[in-house]
């Protein structure tokens, strides 16, 4: 209660309108598609934490006899979405309540941890196998332990992964909004999204690695190398998904401005 205070009061803007410039209709429309967004983004921003590296993904491929290494985890795969929300929000509701939704995503997947966290110390406890500091193979529960290991290893590098992208995307966003005067929004759609996604994937895979240990790392080759492929395959994924919804992103915009009533070439936070 004491951090929804803080996000209220420091926020005051955010939770109300002026009387004087949008209908009683057009708050309502207003608060209910910040609410869709800020939904799915955190809605896909906690399913990509659980299913995290639970699995991962080989998409290779070959051209003109040449094999060409791409590997995914699947929580990747809701990653990209995550963007586009806060590129929406701040494009239609401004930086302060795209930063919120960051907080309050952080404190969501907390929250999550917790859970997962608590479910794991009450009872009954299973017997565990010191190798792999998992219930002995057919107990009860096994499957949850092993989702749990896997969570905590994927959130603790997605976390701090996530916010620093989050807060460069949101700030390059406004940052190249405010140089093209509110004009060009494919530049600041596609510019902010690939500095961010580039920190993300790099962050994400070398915590991974290095901290959590989950990465499948296969013996006798190259670490670097491998790094080097998940990497890559995770940021040309969320690069190319990011090209492919500045179309969306520009109708998307455009349609909901009118419906809204927001002028975005202003700047102004409705």
């Amino acid at each position: 209660m004491q951090i929804i205070g803080i996000f209220v009061f420091h926020y005051p803007v955010m939770f109300a309108f002026d009387d004087n410039k949008a209908s009683d209709v057009i708050k309502i429309r207003r608060e209910v598609v910040f609410l869709m967004f800020s939904g799915v983004f955190l809605g896909s921003l906690t399913m990509l934490n659980i299913l995290g590296i639970s699995r991962f993904l080989d998409l290779s491929f070959t051209i003109f006899g040449t094999t060409v290494p791409f590997k995914l985890a699947v929580g990747v795969l809701a990653y990209p979405i995550t963007f586009l929300c806060t590129d929406f929000i701040s494009e239609l509701f401004g930086k302060r309540r795209a930063n919120l939704v960051v907080w309050i995503g952080l404190v969501l997947n907390i929250w999550v941890l917790f859970i997962i966290w608590l479910g794991g110390v009450l009872p009954p406890h299973p017997e565990m196998d010191p190798a792999t500091g998992l219930p002995i193979m057919g107990s009860e529960g096994r499957v949850f332990f092993e989702i749990r290991l896997l969570t905590f290893g994927a959130t603790t590098a997605s976390m701090v992964a996530y916010l620093t992208a989050q807060f460069v995307d949101v700030r390059i966003f406004h940052f190249l909004k405010k140089l093209t005067k509110g004009k060009h929004l494919w530049i600041r759609n596609n510019g902010s999204t690939l500095i961010s996604q580039l920190i993300d994937s790099i962050a994400v895979i070398l915590i991974t690695h290095y901290y959590a240990h989950a990465l499948p790392i296969t013996d006798g080759e190259s670490i670097s190398q491998q790094l080097m492929v998940y990497i890559l395959s995770g940021y040309i994924f969320k690069l190319t998904v990011a090209l492919l919804d500045t179309i969306p992103f520009y109708i998307g915009t455009h349609l909901l401005s009118k419906y809204l009533a927001i002028d975005t070439a202003s700047g102004e936070v409705p």
